[in-house]
């Protein structure tokens, strides 16, 4: 029989699960791993050096009964229904107490789904959102609980001891009840679309409108990263423009196929931010992007359908100050959108966030890390009911001395057949978010004359109807 001397328990060992098990044993916790594939799990204790500080097992009794009371154990598992079947295997095993931690990126309903039915056997449970990769999981991600206070508690030293640390602070924080730990995950993983799309474009800018090289975007990406665009993306964009192929002698991402994959939780966050009518245009279009880019075959027949216009080419100095400026921009349109998102989902599923807190744990750890989530952290502390980003008024000198540089791109690639879609989206959110008057008068007025849906009016409270066809 088992000896249950173990402080935590992680069930998935693939990349991500046996990384952040090792992280757990590295910090001070015992950990005992489970896994169907004995492949697995030997690899496991042969990296953890087959010590007492790193164990696992196929064998999912002698697993939880390794773990003390009460028994903490972390799902590393694809989301779906692989989660259901891993806690109904583990339910017989549990006792009341034991807490189970779903750490993949499970939708938020499936969540609460399930954290409501384990309630009723006595069983904790709860989401972290975990972000950082399988380096980060490694060597200190970013990792975003919520649910039950009382449960968190029992695995606050451990996530403390393991996240990535900002300046000393750990980042990770309880976030609220329910399903507000993978919500918070979603809504990162939504502006992470935003960034690398918008990350992408600009590199598309500079390399056909400046005609820079890898090795000049390389630098170009290298020096913005010792700026204010510091951020993990683009430093590690800098780090791809100058790998070289194995297999040729080119650079690797001029080899590398134009098509990008998804898991869904960009799609998510802005299906979500619709149900709220929430706007996030930023997140949307890179969405829709990678969907245009699957469609390789349909888009190499429609480009020789149809002719180009003849880019002109533009000073390199001028066009990398201008694309510095259009980039740090449109980052912080991203963020807004999906702090905006953050807000308005705390108050329609009583998450209790806090908008500071949420943007003080990604400042290490996680993939949108970024010198300017500092700049996030100090609005939302300064401003705690802040409702946008863009209200706030250390934010807009940054937005007022970057955007004409992003009309300038957007300008610039509708005249010249460059798509920038992330940029142009990130500008018309501004232009529509910071006009008084927008011209959706029209169409109340219209949805009035075909559907009698009546329209409001300037100048009296009340709800209004015209007969329109009199007035032909």
């Amino acid at each position: 029989m088992a000896v249950a001397n173990y402080d935590f328990g992680l069930v998935g060992l693939g990349v991500m699960g046996r990384n952040f098990i090792l992280n757990v044993a590295d910090n001070g916790f015992t950990a005992f791993g489970n896994d169907l594939d004995a492949k697995k799990v030997k690899a496991l204790i042969k990296e953890g050096g087959n010590t007492e500080k790193v164990n696992a097992s196929t064998d999912a009794k002698t697993f939880v009964d390794s773990l003390k009371l009460p028994r903490k154990i972390m799902l590393l598992v694809p989301a779906g229904k692989i989660v259901d079947t891993v806690i109904e295997n583990l339910l017989p095993l549990l006792k009341e107490g034991d807490i189970i931690i779903d750490g993949g990126n499970s939708f938020f309903t499936d969540t609460d789904r399930r954290e409501a039915y384990l309630k009723k056997k006595g069983i904790h449970f709860f989401g972290a959102g975990i972000s950082g990769g399988a380096k980060g999981a490694r060597l200190g991600p970013s990792i975003m609980p919520g649910g039950s206070r009382e449960a968190y508690q029992h695995v606050k030293p451990i996530f403390e001891a393991v996240a990535a640390k900002y300046k000393g602070e750990p980042c990770v924080a309880y976030l609220g009840p329910k399903s507000a730990g993978n919500y918070v995950k979603m809504v990162h993983n939504g502006i992470e679309y935003g960034l690398m799309q918008l990350t992408l474009e600009i590199y598309d800018f500079l390399k056909k409108a400046a005609k820079l090289s890898n090795a000049e975007l390389h630098q170009t990406f290298k020096k913005w990263n010792e700026g204010r665009l510091q951020s993990f993306l683009v430093e590690i964009t800098s780090k791809i423009l100058a790998q070289k192929d194995d297999l040729t002698d080119n650079h690797l991402v001029d080899m590398i196929l134009d098509k990008a994959k998804q898991k869904g939780t960009g799609k998510w966050t802005s299906q979500n931010a619709m149900d709220l009518g929430i706007p996030v245009p930023t997140i949307d279009i890179a969405v829709s992007m990678r969907e245009i880019s699957a469609l390789k075959a349909e888009r190499t027949k429609a480009d020789e359908l149809y002719d180009r216009p003849m880019v002109k080419p533009l000073d390199k100095k001028d066009a990398i100050e201008k694309a510095e400026k259009a980039l740090y921009f449109a980052f912080i349109m991203a963020y807004a959108q999906g702090m905006h998102q953050l807000a308005d989902a705390s108050e329609e599923y009583g998450y209790e966030l806090d908008l500071g807190e949420i943007a003080k744990i990604w400042r290490a750890g996680c993939i949108i890390r970024a010198a300017l989530l500092a700049d996030i952290t100090e609005a939302y502390r300064s401003e705690p009911r802040l409702q946008n980003l863009l209200l706030s008024k250390s934010f807009a000198e940054k937005i007022r001395s970057t955007v004409d540089a992003a009309r300038e791109l957007v300008s610039y690639g509708a005249t010249n057949g460059i798509p920038l879609p992330g940029l142009s989206n990130s500008l018309t959110y501004f232009d529509a978010y910071t006009s008084e008057r927008l011209p959706l008068n029209l169409i109340q007025a219209q949805r009035d004359y075909f559907g009698s849906h009546t329209y409001e009016r300037v100048d009296r409270e009340g709800i209004f109807h015209t007969n329109w066809h009199d007035n032909v």
